[in-house]
């Protein structure tokens, strides 16, 4: 083991650090959580600091922060067939599960975290996290904890997928806690797991995670309303059949703005661009915007996927939504969706019920503007999730 940071400057800032592990091998949901976390747990605490371990390859392209900064991991690639390759380096994926590893461990080993929280992957990408996991109970001094969104997949496809992963073992033998950031009475995402009555016991629901306007950005006069796939990789189809409603209605309004995400790009989003173009500034396209939470703010409705985040920020800014889930190759997105909707939350174009089709959009848009809002339905009283983190995390640290 190499040298850790100064014994000084370590008795300054005791109990302070936070470290996040985000294995984000696809999308922006893990990064951008994690962020969102973090930046709760900095304020109000100037002796604080933490560091984001992530894999995204768009991390560079977010701002950070006061005293928050990221390690970018090693990218990899999911192909068609569930396989994955390393993204740049040229090595295969065991020699580039193992460079990460050992990139994981070197950082936890030298900044000696106090709290380390994992996103989602109980064993991280590939097992790769477990040395560290391990290393860390041996030691004794760094609490752990496990996050999990409100939603992960359908219940037996999770516990075999757990199962297959060794998450089972690790949830319930290398954590502390396990924090659920949603409420059991929308959904129970451990529903299908064969959690121990320990395990169970160690699981906190704090909630949705509230969102913020966090950077200024600018945003149109007149009203519109907001396209989003959230990161955009699998986003296509939806951007393209609200492009078909305005295509179809000239008449349709509000006006749109369309964010494409990070990762809906190349031939695709060319072809989309020429869409856009030929509709006379009634939808105006661009296509990453970090500082989206100010748009959220401005529209007077949203179209969008389903993902965790998203989801968030709907509840956050109150605003009326129609909800496009994905359904491969996990079914979250469609149960969260579902769900919310049966609450009253959201309204969602469901491919079985309603049809993907332009004149079920053109029909949804129309409606969005005399949409419910999310308030109607009592969703303030589920946006607790950042104020129930601090207190874990404090209580945590603080040994008690």
């Amino acid at each position: 083991m190499g040298p850790s940071l100064s014994p000084a400057n370590r008795a300054v800032t005791a109990s302070r650090r936070v470290m996040f592990y985000s294995h984000d091998t696809f999308g922006l949901g893990h990064l951008r959580r994690s962020r969102a976390l973090a930046t709760a747990l900095m304020q109000g605490n100037p002796q604080a600091s933490a560091i984001i371990l992530t894999g995204s390859p768009v991390a560079g392209r977010f701002t950070f922060p006061e005293r928050v900064d990221h390690i970018r991991l090693p990218g990899v690639t999911k192909l068609s067939d569930g396989t994955y390759i390393s993204q740049t380096l040229g090595l295969n994926i065991d020699d580039t599960t193992s460079l990460r590893a050992g990139l994981i461990q070197s950082a936890v080993e030298r900044y000696e975290p106090d709290l380390l929280i994992v996103d989602k992957e109980p064993t991280g990408f590939r097992g790769e996290l477990l040395p560290t996991l391990e290393y860390l109970r041996m030691r004794g001094r760094t609490r752990v904890v496990l996050g999990l969104r409100d939603v992960l997949d359908a219940p037996d496809v999770l516990a075999s997928e757990w199962d297959r992963k060794g998450a089972l073992a690790a949830a319930e033998n290398l954590y502390d806690e396990i924090w659920v950031y949603g409420m059991r009475d929308v959904y129970d995402p451990t529903s299908g797991l064969d959690l121990s009555d320990e395990a169970r016991a160690k699981t906190h629901w704090t909630g949705y995670l509230r969102r913020e306007i966090t950077d200024a950005s600018d945003t149109p006069d007149t009203p519109y309303i907001l396209v989003t796939p959230g990161g955009g990789g699998d986003g296509a189809a939806m951007v393209s059949l609200a492009l078909s409603a305005y295509e179809q209605d000239p008449d349709l309004g509000p006006n749109a703005v369309l964010i494409y995400g990070p990762f809906l790009s190349g031939d695709v989003r060319d072809a989309f661009d020429a869409r856009v173009a030929k509709l006379d500034g009634r939808v105006t396209a661009v296509g990453f915007d970090s500082r989206i939470e100010a748009l959220f703010a401005g529209a007077v409705g949203v179209v969008c996927m389903g993902g965790y985040n998203t989801f968030c920020e709907v509840l956050s800014f109150d605003k009326p939504a129609v909800i496009v889930p994905r359904t491969k190759p996990r079914l979250e997105q469609w149960i969260r969706a579902s769900r919310a909707e049966e609450l009253g939350l959201v309204r969602m174009l469901d491919e079985g019920r309603d049809g993907l089709t332009t004149t079920s959009m053109i029909a949804a848009i129309k409606a969005l503007p005399d949409q419910p809002k999310p308030s109607a339905a009592g969703a303030d009283g589920l946006l607790d999730g950042l104020d129930v983190v601090v207190r874990r995390a404090r209580d945590l640290m603080q040994g008690e």
